[in-house]
């Protein structure tokens, strides 16, 4: 089980996005601490009415992990998610690309179909097609990942001899698709290198138009599901799942229990355990990130 730390969101439409910190400085900390990973969300255009209802603001993920490279040696650097159909997906591959240069490798591209109807709106997207482009999507990034002269002709691009550069010194950049659907699930064991379960003890397919997992039990399902899809696959996926239980926060409760909860999901086949913590103030975010370190990761 290795760890990342989700950079907090700012919910609601006062407050500063970055709240809970500098992003460079804080990403050192987590590094020097023992986390393994730094990600960050992507809501481009996030409707009001959607925030003051508990929804969330972010930054743009590239840049802020531009940013995180720059400050560390060993992080992975997440996003989770971007919103594939919101980009071109030459544009997308050479935003990903660009950070894995710039990081020495470092880059996992976490992908999405998106779920916001207005954000779409607001993006002059076609919500409906979302689908067909993210297909579309992993179809092109690891041709524009080659650096060799590619031509593709899709619904939604027409790319003639195009060639996208930099490299990335990976090849591939790891993708992970989000979400929970039979179909995200058969994109994984197909054309994906990990899958991020979105985890809820509320029903959200109401919002997020995904099934709901809500146990370990949902997520063992999910994850049997995928073992019979990519059964003849060679190479192993990564199970990124985001730790739910709020009362994480509070450092000195419940330890053990969290301790037992992290085991568990470690023993379904759990690999990363991506976990937020307060956004309130720079102070308690860096003192959380220490914290959960010393309790959880070194422990």
């Amino acid at each position: 089980m290795r760890f990342i730390f989700q950079y907090p969101e700012t919910t609601g439409t006062a407050g500063n996005m970055l709240d809970a910190g500098p992003v460079a400085q804080l990403a050192a900390t987590a590094e020097s601490a023992g986390w393994h990973g730094f990600a960050f969300t992507e809501h481009p255009a996030p409707g009001a009415r959607w925030l003051d209802a508990g929804g969330h603001q972010s930054v743009d993920p590239f840049v802020a992990l531009g940013c995180v490279a720059g400050a560390t040696r060993t992080l992975r650097l997440l996003t989770n998610l971007a919103v594939a159909p919101y980009r071109n997906p030459i544009a997308l591959a050479k935003a990903a690309a660009t950070v894995d240069v710039c990081s020495g490798g470092r880059m996992v591209l976490g992908l999405g179909t998106g779920y916001l109807k207005s954000e779409f709106h607001a993006l002059g997207v076609d919500f409906d097609e979302r689908n067909a482009r993210f297909d579309e999507t992993l179809d092109v990034l690891p041709l524009a990942w080659s650096g060799e002269p590619f031509s593709y002709r899709g619904r939604h691009f027409d790319a003639r001899d195009t060639i996208g550069r930099p490299r990335p010194v990976q090849d591939p950049i790891p993708v992970w698709i989000g979400g929970n659907s039979t179909l995200t699930l058969r994109r994984v064991a197909q054309r994906a290198q990990g899958w991020m379960p979105l985890m809820s003890h509320v029903d959200l397919s109401a919002t997020t138009r995904t099934p709901r997992i809500a146990s370990v039990d949902d997520l063992a399902a999910r994850l049997q599901l995928l073992h019979t899809e990519s059964s003849g696959r060679t190479t192993p996926i990564d199970v990124a799942a985001s730790y739910t239980d709020p009362t994480i926060r509070d450092l000195d409760r419940d330890v053990e229990r969290h301790r037992d909860a992290i085991d568990t999901l470690a023993a379904a086949g759990v690999t990363w355990l991506i976990v937020s913590g307060p956004s309130g103030a720079a102070a308690s975010t860096a003192a959380f990130v220490e914290g959960f370190a010393q309790r959880y990761i070194r422990h």
